[in-house]
């Protein structure tokens, strides 16, 4: 049973399964945007610019937070690909029950510091005096069901490690009909719009925890399972941090300086507000590719690795690289020009859609960079060099898009200029990828962290 788990990534062809594995990762992604889209779209359709303004800067606090939750799972991903490429069901089993223990404690924290600092957060943000109550309220909803986020992405976490997308896609294919539904009925009917956003939300999240977990019953794991593996196994917990923390800190990071960047655009008014929040979900689509190629890669290596095949990784990398590059492109292209097309899906102002697609026009070029770089970090991330991850992130964000964010910011209010901000960001960690490459094609030595 155990081979026939990593027979598919070990062995045989290398693009065709990368590929059926990281297609429904796309549809997982693309679903989960969905989440803070439709909140965005129908606060957009039945609020105000006031109300888009909450939504957009509330979802993108939550995203920093649910990206920390969803950074950390990426170490038991990581560690079960290990522990499967190794052909250790029994540590695969163990990593499981301790992955279970550790992020019920991140859970009931995160829940805790969304829910009493969302007030806090919001004044940080500089949002419009108008829309500070409807963000404060949008967040601690959301806050307090952030148990059922982090139980959402360790249940993901888990199948991605063992080699399976599809499951991951059903639980959120239920959660986004959900809120869907949801958001029509509570702020469609009922009128209760910002805070019937975030209740649909919350809701959807965790129907589809419940109904994953009863899936999991009676299809059970690949592998040994019981109760008595639910644990505070040390070694397994001190991996999973090891590996998973520094991903969760870029990731968190990273989006933070997102966020400090949203912080600077409210600080140009509410029509800028709104526009740049139109224009980051939609790039939360456009960029599905990558991302999911990134997750992909990083379970695919991890089995290879694990199982003493560094040279299929490598040739995984560069396969990505080229797939990736080719929707990369077109991406771009609709991007420049379908940008306004694209933002009237979440607006009927004509004003905000402009500012959107103003954004959009010079952000799309890292459609194109982050081929290269999510392939990287997927790389790097499987063979355990999560610290590189983390570091190239922090240098890109924090050493190049948050001073240029702000120089542009200080002497124009162009959201078309400020959107170079991120390519340029993106460009300098592939640079230090390309650089850390060469340096373990050298000393293979060091390849597997």
């Amino acid at each position: 049973m155990e081979k026939n788990l990593s027979s598919g990534f070990t062995e045989g062809k290398i693009l065709s399964p990368l590929i059926r594995f990281m297609l429904p990762i796309v549809g997982a992604l693309f679903l989960q945007a969905m989440y803070g889209a439709v909140d965005l779209m129908v606060v957009g359709w039945f609020g105000d610019s006031t109300s888009l303004s909450a939504v957009s800067t509330g979802s993108s606090i939550i995203q920093m937070v649910t990206m920390f939750v969803s950074g950390l799972t990426m170490g038991t991903t990581i560690l079960i690909g290990r522990h499967i490429g190794e052909n250790d069901p029994k540590r695969a089993g163990k990593t499981v029950g301790a992955a279970i223990c550790l992020f019920i404690i991140v859970a009931i924290v995160v829940s805790v510091i969304m829910f009493a600092l969302a007030l806090p957060l919001t004044h940080a943000m500089q949002v419009p005096a108008e829309a500070v109550d409807q963000c404060v309220d949008y967040l601690q909803i959301c806050g307090a069901g952030m148990v059922f986020v982090t139980a959402y992405n360790v249940i993901s976490g888990i199948f991605r490690g063992i080699g399976n997308s599809k499951l991951p896609l059903i639980f959120v294919s239920i959660a986004c009909a959900v809120n869907v539904v949801g958001d029509l009925l509570l702020v469609g009917v009922f009128h209760m719009d910002v805070a019937g956003a975030a209740i649909a939300t919350i809701a959807a999240q965790a129907v589809s925890v419940i109904l994953s977990l009863v899936i999991i019953k009676k299809t059970g794991l690949p592998f040994e399972f019981n109760k008595s593996m639910i644990r505070f196994h040390k070694h397994e917990i001190k991996s999973m941090v090891l590996l998973g923390l520094p991903i969760a800190l870029q990731d968190t990071l990273t989006s933070l300086s997102f966020v400090l960047v949203n912080s600077m655009v409210n600080s140009m008014g509410l029509l800028s507000s709104a526009g740049y929040g139109i224009a980051v979900k939609v790039v939360n689509f456009i960029m599905l590719i990558p991302s999911a190629f990134m997750q992909a890669m990083s379970a695919f290596v991890a089995q290879n690795m694990g199982a003493g095949k560094p040279d299929r990784a490598r040739k995984a990398l560069f396969l990505g690289m080229r797939t990736a590059l080719c929707v990369g492109v077109f991406m771009f292209l609709l991007g420049v020009f379908g940008g306004s097309l694209l933002s009237a899906i979440f607006s009927t102002d004509a004003q905000v859609i402009a500012a959107s697609a103003s954004y959009l026009r010079s952000f799309s070029l890292d459609c194109i960079i982050t081929c290269v770089l999510f392939c990287f970090m997927g790389y790097f991330n499987g063979c355990g060099h999560t610290k590189l991850v983390m570091i190239q992130g922090l240098i890109g964000a924090f050493g190049v898009r948050i001073p240029l964010s702000y120089l542009i910011c200080q002497t124009t209010s162009s959201l078309f200029l400020m959107g170079f901000a991120t390519p340029a960001a993106s460009i300098t960690s592939c640079i230090i990828c390309t650089c850390y490459y060469r340096y373990l094609k050298k000393h293979p030595e060091k390849m597997v962290a």
